[in-house]
């Protein structure tokens, strides 16, 4: 079987090809024999009802500063030009992103778009999980100070964080007695009217933040993300240190409870954060550390995703 993928993400010259989830599902596909376009999301286009994409065709190398070639740019028609679609830029989850889920939803399933572009719109990473109770530390959602407030005098030592961000951007832990509350406040304020997270310190995190990795409501495997000295945040891009770690009970039950829901949405690659026995996230837009864990245990994530995805293919999926 050979697919026509097109992969929708951030700037391919730019990645890093050591850790970079995206160069690993498409190395992958090509060496299955896929044929790989990019483009940017600025580029998606919606004429009439019909979805275009200005992309490149791309050949991808395991070689650093030689990682991709580029052929010339063509018009592509999203819906009979292309049998896959990998949506893989990353948050903010802006307008502009959730624009591009309505674009995408109009060529799927007949094109598949990986994952479900209507359920990434419907599944914003820090809310998804609160479909799940019990499953999260004690947690606010608001813009109402004075809820942020009296939430920090109930629970004290506490993290805040914005709604919409990624990648550990704009988390911030505070003491009880912590001064800094309305600066930041204030800092989220200037930045956009999305509200904020305000989530019960889990001590926990010193160990690291579990990240799993699941395919179609299945695990896969999981890397354990461990933050710098004296820092609170874990995430690999400000620091955090990755390191081999088991699935243990508590992962396979969290998995076990959200993965019926991830598969009937049709949310096929999906990483979870796990601190202590919390699930604090669930990762629908481009979740990494399919590298990390490739390297530490072997298991290849893209493999999996691939043979799931060739396998709606040959269903007529």
């Amino acid at each position: 079987m050979s697919l026509r993928v097109a992969v929708q993400m951030d700037p391919v010259l730019g990645i890093n090809i050591d850790t970079d989830t995206t160069f690993l599902m498409m190395l992958e596909a090509q060496e299955r024999g896929h044929k790989l376009w990019f483009y940017t999301p600025d580029k998606l286009s919606l004429e009439d009802g019909r979805v275009f994409a200005r992309a490149q065709p791309l050949e991808v190398f395991a070689e650093k500063g030689a990682h991709a070639k580029l052929g010339e740019t063509v018009v592509l028609d999203m819906k009979d030009d292309i049998d896959v679609v990998l949506m893989r830029q990353d948050p903010p989850f802006d307008m502009a992103y959730i624009t591009a889920t309505h674009f995408l939803e109009k060529i799927h399933p007949h094109t598949l778009v990986v994952n479900n572009p209507a359920e990434v719109r419907n599944a914003p990473e820090k809310l998804f999980v609160t479909d799940f109770p019990g499953v999260q530390p004690p947690t606010l959602i608001t813009s109402d100070h004075e809820a942020i407030y009296d939430f920090r005098a109930r629970h004290g030592d506490i993290v805040l964080k914005p709604l919409y961000g990624g990648g550990g951007s704009g988390v911030a832990r505070l003491l009880a007695d912590d001064p800094n509350l309305d600066a930041l406040l204030e800092l989220h304020a200037m930045i956009g009217r999305e509200q904020v997270i305000a989530q019960k310190f889990v001590p926990a995190v010193s160990k690291g933040d579990k990240r799993v990795l699941l395919v179609n409501g299945e695990p896969v495997g999981a890397i354990n993300r461990v933050p710098a000295e004296g820092q609170v945040r874990s995430n690999l891009r400000v620091g955090g240190r990755a390191e081999a770690v088991a699935l243990t009970a508590r992962d396979l039950e969290l998995c076990k409870i959200i993965g019926p829901e991830l598969k009937r949405r049709g949310l096929i690659f999906v990483g979870i954060d796990v601190i202590g026995e919390y699930l604090t996230e669930i990762n629908v837009t481009s979740p990494t550390g399919a590298q990390q864990l490739k390297r530490f245990t072997g298991v290849n994530a893209a493999a999996v995703l691939w043979d799931h995805i060739e396998d709606i293919r040959r269903n007529g999926g």
